[in-house]
C-alpha cells in the first residue's frame, strides 16, 4: 500500500497522466478532465496553504515562487494568487508572464505584499548538506 501511494497517488493518481505539471497541463488543455482536476486540486491546495500561513503569522509580507514548478509556471503563478488581492497581494501580470527561472519581483505597483520568484540549486544545497555529513564523519 505504502509502494501504491508513493509511486502511483498524488498528481499521477488524480491525473492519470504523469507527476509531470507540464504534462499534466498539455492534457488538460487538450480536454482530457481528469488533468484538469488534477491542476485545480494541486493550486487549490496551494492556496489552503498559503491562506492557513497567512492566518497563523497574522498577514502576508511576501508570496515567494520557488523550485522547477515556481520558478517556471506563470500561468500556475497566476492562479495561486488569483483572489488573494483582498488581502494585499497583486500580481502585475506583464512581469509574471515575463518571468521564467530568473529572480523576479511580479508584484503590482499598489500590492501591499510582495510576490517574488527566487530560483533554487537544489543541487548545490544536496551537495552541501552531503559534504557537511561526511565532514562530520570523518575521524579526528
Amino acid at each position: 500500500m505504502q509502494k501504491a501511494l508513493a509511486k502511483e497517488g498524488g498528481l499521477l493518481g488524480l491525473s492519470g497522466v504523469g507527476n509531470d505539471v507540464r504534462e499534466i497541463r498539455d492534457a488538460a488543455q487538450a480536454g482530457n478532465p481528469d488533468a484538469k482536476m488534477a491542476l485545480d486540486h494541486f493550486t487549490r491546495e496551494i492556496r489552503r496553504y498559503i491562506g492557513g500561513y497567512m492566518l497563523e503569522m497574522g498577514g502576508l509580507d511576501a508570496l515567494v515562487f520557488t523550485a522547477g514548478i515556481g520558478e517556471n509556471n506563470d500561468w500556475l503563478r497566476a492562479d495561486v494568487c488569483r483572489g488573494l488581492e483582498e488581502f494585499g497581494l497583486l500580481l502585475d501580470p506583464a512581469a509574471n508572464a515575463a518571468t521564467r527561472a530568473k529572480e523576479a519581483d511580479l508584484s503590482a505597483p499598489t500590492s501591499r505584499a510582495k510576490v517574488l520568484v527566487i530560483p533554487t540549486n537544489e543541487e548545490l544545497v544536496v551537495a552541501r548538506e552531503a559534504h557537511r555529513l561526511l565532514l562530520a564523519r570523518k575521524p579526528n
